[in-house]
């Protein structure tokens, strides 16, 4: 549509300037070289937006000759639309002025009553100047506005890209925490079950059972990496189990555990560290269930007027823990919400044999 566009505006430009140049030419003295002139200028205005000094250079001797303006003005146009560098553009404008106010000069002209002539042959030259820098200054500020939204478009892409990134990572997190604590409790009790259970029947399903559960783990273990490959660490502040759903955790997980809260402070503990702390805790006992079998548990939580401060101890496991995968996405998630948090978490073996999961967050973040 733009290139037929441009075809019909050269088509009509050069009609009319033909049929001025042809109607100049009987004003001429040298009817012959005039219509030389003419009739180089024309063929050379359809190559304007090409070649625009060279074209301009070869309608001024038509202009010269017949005054036959409308080629030059055309090109002179093209000249600051398409090349407007200052020295080139200012040589052409004033060759159109000169050319334009040459009867200023003439043989018994009042150089006095000049003034209106001289007005006309700067509008004559400047105006052709002024519509190609107009119409180049709009043609760049469309080409930056493109540019412009094609930024903002893109710029929307990799916000699209990083919510998916991080929805990737809160689900991985979200599958650890709530899937491997159920799959690691079910491989537990199956192991007491093939242990203790005197039917070769029911010790046999407890072993697929386990055995089961333990790949799970492991097929869990891959698809978490998988899905936080392109994440990003950012905490997950959707309603979740908070404080208050900690008892309830505690008494499904089948372990010995002493629980003792302190709160000293009215202040709400926001829902973010509220999560922190379950999860925590949740990820505590599986690991006591994995690694400490049989062993008891005490859980301290004390919650002040500026921070939660959070440790189960386990003591020493009864038997033997079961070979069950570790997937080491735990206790980093666990860190990793700390410290997004503003807050800290440490591991430690105490001399009992047992061990100590401590956390500390900011009552609010």
């Amino acid at each position: 549509m733009g290139r037929l566009r441009a075809v019909i505006v050269d088509a009509v430009l050069l009609g009319m300037a033909a049929i001025e140049a042809f109607e100049a030419i009987g004003f001429s003295r040298s009817h012959l070289l005039a219509e030389v002139m003419a009739v180089v200028a024309l063929c050379a205005l359809p190559f304007r937006r090409r070649a625009p000094y060279l074209v301009f250079v070869a309608t001024v001797p038509m202009l010269s000759l017949t005054m036959a303006s409308i080629a030059s003005l055309v090109a002179l146009y093209t000249v600051a639309e398409r090349r407007p560098a200052r020295i080139p553009l200012a040589t052409c404008t004033l060759m159109v002025f000169l050319d334009s106010a040459r009867s200023l000069w003439g043989e018994g002209y009042p150089l006095s009553g000049s003034l209106l002539d001289l007005v006309y042959a700067v509008l004559f030259a400047g105006a052709p100047v002024l519509m190609g820098l107009l119409m180049r200054a709009r043609t760049e500020l469309a080409v930056q506005l493109a540019e412009v939204r094609d930024m903002r478009g893109s710029r929307q892409e990799l916000l699209l890209e990083k919510e998916l990134a991080r929805a990737r990572t809160d689900l991985a997190r979200e599958m650890h925490d709530v899937v491997s604590h159920q799959v690691s409790l079910i491989a537990v009790q199956a192991g007491a079950l093939q242990v203790t259970a005197r039917d070769d029947a029911v010790v046999e399903i407890a072993r697929t059972i386990r055995t089961l559960s333990a790949r799970t783990l492991d097929e869990l273990r891959q698809m978490v990496g998988v899905l936080r490959a392109s994440g990003s660490r950012s905490p997950d502040l959707s309603p979740q189990p908070g404080i208050d759903d900690i008892p309830a955790l505690v008494a499904a997980s089948g372990i010995d555990t002493t629980v003792n809260t302190t709160c000293t402070t009215d202040d709400e503990v926001s829902a973010a560290v509220q999560r922190a702390v379950y999860r925590t805790v949740q990820e505590g006992l599986t690991n006591i269930h994995r690694h400490a079998p049989g062993a008891q548990a005490w859980l301290e939580l004390q919650i002040d007027e500026s921070a939660v401060h959070l440790s189960l101890i386990n003591s020493s496991p009864r038997r033997s823990p079961d070979p069950l995968p570790s997937d080491q996405y735990g206790l980093r998630g666990l860190r990793e919400r700390a410290e997004l948090l503003g807050g800290s978490i440490a591991t430690r073996q105490i001399a009992s044999g047992g061990y100590e999961l401590a956390l500390q967050l900011p009552l609010r973040c």
